[in-house]
């Protein structure tokens, strides 16, 4: 069996085991009916109205925060770190999030919002160490501008998080919705890395609405961070590099997502599988576009189950 085909079959064994441990989480049944409700609509504010009284009792308690630390030059390139305060013997995995909003919007921490550090905590409550990623915005700083900004990132993760009681070896890369563009962008395009290389023990897209700007539907953020000229999409696009990269990968939907976003995915489990580097794919059943990453940290334990499978699945 040649190496190749012994990492699809690794790839295979680490996607049933996510999907093993999905299986046994789901959406709690009032929640449930109130999300298929909202249907398939992108509605960020009904669905943050669902979640937002489910955090507001989450604890800091036990996690040291340092926020606003430079990762770059930039007043944007900026990151906030969740430690957790308990020792432990062995160095701990980092999980890095990147959030959406289409490329032009979005903040890792608002102080009236209990987004995104609902991501950390819960990161912290698992004993890993957390960092919530601020980037450039287009459509002032377009391609390669974000991906860019998340090679600076995980370099400043390589170079600091061992003082930290991270482990650089087990560094995870966690986009959603746009947030999840960039990282699959980081990961195709090798002209970013630092001098270690990619510097990821693996990479998760939660709902990325462009694999290949191609393909994909056209749309204001498309146009604001891939640009105007149809002509440089294919050297732009992150399908190609995700082929040839042997980083496992996890790539997934919301039930409730809109079929442009499963389409790109779809695609995409399509490409990977071809090149025998099919990924660990993931539909959340019961979530839409926004509850996907909302429910972190809240009794709707169906996304964090299945992110966590995936990191405990990396060898």
């Amino acid at each position: 069996m040649s190496r190749r085909e012994v990492f699809g079959r690794a790839l295979a064994i680490l996607a049933l085991g996510v999907a093993s441990h999905l299986s046994l989480a789901q959406v709690p049944p009032d929640l449930d009916e109130k999300l298929k409700a909202l249907d398939r609509v992108v509605d960020p504010s009904s669905t943050a109205a669902l979640y937002v009284p489910l955090l507001k009792a989450q604890s800091y308690s036990g996690v040291r925060v340092s926020r606003d630390l430079n990762y770059g030059p930039a007043d944007s390139q900026r990151l906030d770190l969740f430690v957790p305060a308990a020792a432990l013997q062995s160095p701990r995995a980092v999980l890095i999030f990147v959030h959406g909003g289409g490329f032009v919007r979005g903040d890792k921490h608002a102080s009236d919002s209990p987004f995104y550090d609902n991501v950390m905590l819960w990161a912290a409550s698992r004993g890993l160490i957390g960092v919530n990623l601020n980037h450039r915005m287009a459509p002032q700083n377009a391609w390669p501008a974000g991906t860019e900004d998340l090679g600076l990132a995980v370099r400043w993760v390589q170079e600091n998080i061992a003082a930290q009681g991270g482990d650089p070896k087990r560094v995870f890369l966690v986009g959603h919705s746009s947030g999840a563009v960039l990282v699959a962008s980081y990961v195709a395009h090798p002209q970013f890395y630092g001098p270690v290389g990619v510097g990821l023990a693996g990479a998760a897209f939660l709902s990325a609405t462009i694999f290949d700007p191609a393909t994909a539907e056209t749309s204001p953020a498309l146009k604001a961070y891939f640009g105007d000229d149809v002509s440089r999409y294919g050297e732009r696009s992150s399908v190609p590099g995700l082929q040839q990269t042997p980083l496992p990968l996890m790539v997934a939907t919301a039930e409730l997502d809109p079929a442009a976003v499963e389409h790109q995915a779809r695609q995409l489990q399509d490409a990977l599988c071809k090149a025998n580097r099919c990924p660990a794919f993931t539909r959340f059943p019961g979530q839409n576009h926004f509850s996907e990453v909302f429910s972190i940290n809240s009794p709707d334990d169906t996304v964090g189950t299945g992110i966590l499978a995936f990191i405990h699945g990396v060898r």
